[in-house]
């Protein structure tokens, strides 16, 4: 994808220490493209300097030649399987106990990782869905939130149907465990949605939503001051 891009560490660590309110996270983080240990080592370093702040979005990762222009696989099962595996991995990190793991990709031996994050029990992880897809939101259950985008046959962004959204957050509910704490619901827009809109997700349960055309409205949105 041969566009101007800043690490997201980098970035987030500078936005840490320069902003006081605002929640910081990642759209979608692949696990599949980081050791989980850099991983868990970065994830800590922003929430800690944040001050309890950030949210890890993660998911499978696109597009395919992010992986293969590198020499590594882009097959869906696989990244998959990378993904849950990071994740439980990231968790047990951060407990700041000991890690012994042998898993079909990863092996930690004798880890352990401190400090742990200012949030408890954990960062909060929301997992990525896509539209028309459901299997991902059972994955999605087992954590803290969804992130979802509708991305068309050209690779652009589209609004999310009201009705997977619907879908999406009754799937989750009857995964979920009982008393599994509050669940957050992110939607991908192509750009500032309308009052409308914004009813109308806030209706099926949407908390969040996270427009792509924002660098034009980056100003209105921050209003004057951006902390």
């Amino acid at each position: 994808m041969p566009v101007p891009t800043a690490d997201p560490w980098v970035v987030l660590g500078a936005l840490a220490v320069r902003t006081e309110r605002i929640v910081l996270g990642t759209g979608i983080t692949a696990p599949a493209r980081r050791r989980p240990q850099k991983l868990a080592r970065e994830t800590v370093t922003v929430d800690r300097l944040s001050g309890g702040r950030f949210v890890l979005g993660a998911g499978l990762g696109e597009p395919p030649e992010e992986y293969t222009a590198y020499g590594e696989s882009a097959d869906r099962q696989v990244l998959a399987d990378k993904l849950d595996e990071s994740l439980d991995l990231l968790t047990a990190m951060w407990s700041g106990e000991p890690v012994d793991h042998e898993g079909r990709h990863y092996t930690v031996r004798h880890g352990q990782f401190l400090p742990t994050p200012l949030q408890e029990p954990r960062i909060p992880i929301w997992t990525a869905a896509t539209v028309p897809h459901t299997k991902p939101l059972r994955r999605a259950a087992r954590f803290d939130g969804v992130t979802i985008g509708n991305v068309n046959d050209s690779g652009a962004l589209d609004p999310v149907p009201l009705g997977y959204v619907r879908t999406a957050i009754e799937t989750i509910a009857a995964e979920r465990v009982v008393d599994a704490g509050p669940f957050d619901v992110a939607v991908g827009h192509p750009g500032m949605p309308t009052d409308d809109e914004l009813a109308a997700y806030g209706d099926a349960g949407v908390t969040w939503i996270t427009p792509s055309g924002w660098i034009d409205d980056l100003l209105a949105l921050a209003g004057s001051s951006p902390r």
